[in-house]
Order: C-alpha cells, then structure tokens, then sequence
C-alpha cells in the first residue's frame, strides 16, 4: 500500500503542469483568427476606402491585433442579429429547466430502485461484519483463513461479474434483478437455518459456511448490475450527474448502518438475520409489484406532473 502511494505521488508530480501544445498547433491558432477577419466578398481598392474599409462579412469597429480574444457582446456572432432568441436558448438548455425533484424521485421505478440499491448494500455489509466472529468462535479460523475466505469470494465477484456481463446481452435488466433476488433470498433463508445457531461438526460448520456466503456472494452482481443500469433508464437523461449522486448516497448510508446494525447483534443472529430477511422481503415484494415499470422509458418521454402540482 505504501509503495502505491508513493508510486501515485510521482505520476501526479509528472502530471502537475499541463503540457503545450507543439509549434504547428500554435500557428493554427494564430493563423484562424487572421481568416476568420478577412471580408468574404473582396471590394476594390476606391470602394473599400470610401466604405471606411467596411466590407461585407466585416464589422466597422477598429482592427485587433492577431489573436486578440474579442471583448463583449460586441464582437459575439449572433445569428440574425437576434441576441434574446440566443440567450433564450441557452437558457432551455439547462438541464434543470422545468425540473421537479417530486416528479422526477417519487416515480414508483425510481423508489423501488433506491430501495434495492439500499438493502443490496446493507445486506452485503452486514455479512461481511458477522462473517469473521462466526468463524473464529465456530471454526477457530485466524488471520490466514479469513483472508483466504475473502480472496475467493473476491474471485467468486468478479466470476459473477463476467456471468452477468454474458447474460446481459440475452436477458433484459429486471430479469436479471429477479434472479439476483431470488439467489439473496435462498441464500438469507439458509443462512437463517443453519448459521444463526450453528451446531454439528467442522465439516458440517464448514459447509454450512461456504454455501450462505457462496450463494450471498453469487446475487450480489445480479442485483448491483441490473438496478444501477435500470437507474440510469427510468431517470432523465440531462440530470444523470445529480441522480447518480443520489444513488450513491443512498448507498454511502447502507455502508454505513449495515456493519453498525451486525456489530451489534453477533450474539443474536436470529434478529440480524430476520432482519436482513425482513428487508428482502419487503424489496421482492416492491420489484414484483412493479414490475412492469422497471423498463427503459421510450425516447423523449417526460413525467408528467404530480398531482399536488396539478392542484397547484
């Protein structure tokens, strides 16, 4: 780790300064602007003069020098001369013209989605904190067989990963997000049956281990992949950066009440397990409600208005 910090160190010092563009982009540069002041329609010599060198194309202020950036609106390309109808534009443009957090976050899709993101990682951090008391208490393991666990549950992800990748291209997104759940729903049940009170011998207590973190580890991706990729369908397209960060503090809390809630409660797994149980119930439950919402809405689609709006 020390050595990648001091490894970041060095390509941030080499990448400090910006680096200069080479001598054949600079005169472009210069050159363009020279273009760009040359009248499109040449006039004579006795014209021009008496025009007081206002050709057409060109405008009757005073010449600026070679590259000099121009100052105001005075010198600002306008189409048609009409400078409201611009600024009018630029102001629809915004993506947070006519944006509405009621209309936008309280859609059905969008709830049921926030949700997942939020017991996926509760859940996901809960295991992981109740995963090493279990084994030191049941299965004795120390330091070398814990971080053997986590190094091929590590490999089990990015496996999982690659599956969903393949499956992606065949099956739509809230399928994937029904397989996910129904593979954390398995693996919670067992992990309600046979590791909130475990009893039997090491092989026993062993396999019983392996098959809830195989099968918690296994749903992770299918449930991560489909709601992140249906989130960013059911949300508008110009507000993407704001929506994203919401997911993602959805998340950041879960990070942080998942371990808080099974730190507290490893010697009662019975209520920590019930309750991440609890918790995806409650989520199969919200995605087979709506179900029929968790597809990408057709292009140009707007929400229509609330109906507190409406009564507004």
């Amino acid at each position: 780790m020390c050595l990648l910090w001091v490894l970041l160190q060095f390509v941030v010092m080499a990448m400090y300064y910006d680096l200069q563009p080479g001598p054949h982009l600079q005169r472009a540069a210069l050159a363009a602007p020279e273009e760009e002041e040359k009248p499109l329609v040449q006039h004579e010599a006795g014209q021009e003069e008496r025009d007081g060198q206002h050709g057409y194309g060109s405008t009757g202020t005073a010449q600026r020098a070679p590259g000099e950036p121009p100052e105001g609106d005075e010198y600002r390309y306008v189409p048609n001369g009409h400078l409201a109808e611009e600024e009018g534009r630029e102001k629809e443009t915004s993506p947070f013209q006519n944006f509405s957090v009621m209309r936008e976050y309280l859609r059905e899709e969008v709830v049921v989605l926030l949700t997942a993101q939020f017991i996926t990682l509760f859940n996901q951090t809960a295991l992981e904190t109740m995963v090493t008391p279990i084994t030191q208490r049941y299965l004795s393991f120390g330091e070398l067989e814990n971080s053997i666990m986590y190094f091929l549950c590590g490999i089990e992800v990015i496996c999982g990963f690659f599956l969903v990748r393949c499956l992606s291209s065949r099956l739509p997104d809230r399928v994937i997000l029904v397989l996910g759940l129904v593979i954390c729903n398995v693996a919670c049940v067992w992990c309600l049956l046979f590791l909130a009170r475990p009893r039997g011998s090491f092989p026993v207590l062993l396999t019983e281990l392996v098959v809830g973190v195989f099968l918690q580890v296994l749903g992770l991706p299918f449930v991560a992949v489909s709601q992140v990729s249906l989130f960013s369908k059911v949300t508008a397209e110009k507000t993407q950066g704001f929506s994203q960060g919401l997911r993602r503090s959805v998340g950041g809390v879960a990070t942080i009440l998942g371990p808080l809630w099974a730190g507290g409660l490893t010697e009662n797994l019975y209520v920590m397990l019930g309750v991440m149980m609890g918790l995806l119930s409650l989520l199969t439950v919200m995605v087979g409600l709506s179900y029929s919402y968790l597809v990408e809405p057709p292009r140009g689609y707007v929400p229509g208005p609330s109906q507190e709006e409406q009564r507004s």
